[in-house]
């Protein structure tokens, strides 16, 4: 979970106040921050001011922050805390939002902060800690107001006004059976405005669907989106309602799943603390810088091929940089619709033939098109009619390569379960490449030397 944008006024004066040493002046701008800008001035500052800001929030208030860092920074300030000061943090904290705090725990302190919990409490926790984060039973609320579809809407008026605390965002009570399975929902709104002696079932709304527990969060966000929701009910295989995911939760997952895709193509994670150590960091990038590192060996070994080649007619060397970077803008532009499609749900095995088909034809007529303005533009300004036909060859092939490519290799990276978003570019990189070099040298060695 990220922060909202600060006035930048408070995050500047915030800095001054640490700069100059003046404790007195930082706590009071904290105090009156939001949680949300305190979470971005701690991800914002390096690990020594950060513990001084942290030890300045208000335990009343440490909760809130914590819930809107981001998993990493969390992480470091939660490994410092006792088990007394987590339970005070955690106290009255959302317990979808407690699942997360949980998760960021090491194994020794997670057991004591459950075991402090009342049995209530732990119960509905280990519910949502049950399911992956990224599925509707991780992102859900277990807390939740239900009625049975029989009861005067006065006397659910009258229980909530007597016992209900209602969870944070709630604008919806859900409807069950005797046997606790979901059957629709009644909007606050409409609990107000209908007359008290209505039943529940004379009001209640039973067009939207409950949420299985095992959907991905992709696919909730795309309910949400879809059908204008702002809260929806979770519910397990046999129907029975276990809890509510509101739009909060779903504008988190669609920020998370941008973030993902921004920093996935340079081999990042949306969670990776900008202030981390330089070695935390540099150990984290070098994964990445390695793998490019072998593939651009590679890419060099099909070149090393050609030497003689290359040695006979140097404008081949002056020219296959354009082959490459025509076929690697190509694949490029396909990957990337297909990585977002794919996180949409909109690629699916009914209609992979057709869009690989599509793509295949997109090639085909780029490959045409840029293969005739390549070649005129190498007769005009580098060389003769020979060089000419064999670049806009090797570009005409290269183009329709990356387009299949393009296609295929989040396709394949999924299935192996690799992430698309993360791995998918250096593999295109290193086809584009290859099949650039290899196809423009290959032809010039074959029909030139």
């Amino acid at each position: 979970m990220e922060a909202d944008l600060p006035k930048e006024s408070d995050l500047d004066l915030l800095n001054e106040a640490l700069d100059q040493g003046d404790p007195g002046t930082a706590e009071a701008l904290i105090r009156d921050m939001h949680a949300s800008e305190v979470a971005l001035a701690l991800e914002s500052l390096p690990q020594a001011q950060r513990d001084v800001v942290w030890g300045l929030v208000e335990e009343d208030d440490s909760g809130d922050v914590l819930a809107e860092l981001n998993d990493e920074v969390r992480s470091g300030l939660l490994e410092d805390m006792d088990t007394a000061e987590l339970r005070a943090a955690t106290e009255g904290m959302e317990l979808d939002v407690l699942a997360d705090v949980v998760a960021d725990l090491p194994e020794d302190k997670t057991t004591e902060l459950i075991d402090s919990l009342d049995d209530e409490e732990r119960e509905r926790l280990e519910v949502v800690l049950s399911f992956p984060e990224d599925t509707a039973g991780g992102l859900m609320n277990p807390a939740t107001i239900s009625v049975r579809r029989y009861y005067a809407l006065e006397h659910v008026l009258d229980n909530l006004r007597r016992d209900a605390e209602l969870p944070d965002n709630t604008l919806s009570i859900f409807v069950i059976d005797r046997n606790e399975r979901y059957v629709g929902s009644v909007s606050l709104t409409k609990l107000l405005t209908s007359s008290p002696q209505q039943l529940v079932e004379e009001v209640m709304d039973t067009r939207i669907s409950g949420i299985t527990a095992d959907t991905s969060a992709t696919e909730v966000a795309q309910l949400f989106q879809d059908k204008d929701l702002v809260t929806a009910p979770v519910i397990d295989d046999d129907g029975r309602l276990i809890g509510q995911i509101t739009v909060d939760d779903v504008v988190d997952v669609i920020r998370e799943q941008a973030d993902h895709e921004i920093l996935g193509k340079a081999g990042l994670d949306e969670e990776d603390d900008i202030f981390a150590p330089v070695t935390t960091s540099a150990r984290r990038r070098a994964v990445w810088l390695g793998i490019n590192l072998a593939t651009a060996f590679l890419a060099a070994a099909v070149v090393g091929m050609f030497e003689a080649t290359l040695a006979q007619l140097v404008i081949l060397a002056v020219l296959m940089p354009v082959v490459a970077s025509m076929g690697g803008i190509a694949g490029t532009q396909t990957l990337t619709l297909m990585v977002r499609s794919m996180a949409l749900g909109r690629v699916n095995d009914s209609n992979a033939r057709w869009l690989m088909m599509k793509e295949f034809m997109i090639g085909v007529l780029n490959g045409l098109v840029w293969a005739v303005v390549v070649g005129i533009i190498t007769v005009t300004f580098f060389s003769g009619p020979e060089i000419a036909l064999l670049i806009a060859a090797a570009v005409a092939l290269n183009l329709i390569i990356a387009a299949i490519a393009g296609f295929l290799v989040p396709v394949i990276l999924q299935r192996i379960n690799i992430d698309p978003a993360i791995a998918g570019g250096v593999v295109l990189t290193t086809v584009t490449d290859v099949v650039g070099f290899a196809s423009f040298l290959g032809l010039g060695a074959i029909f030139l030397t």
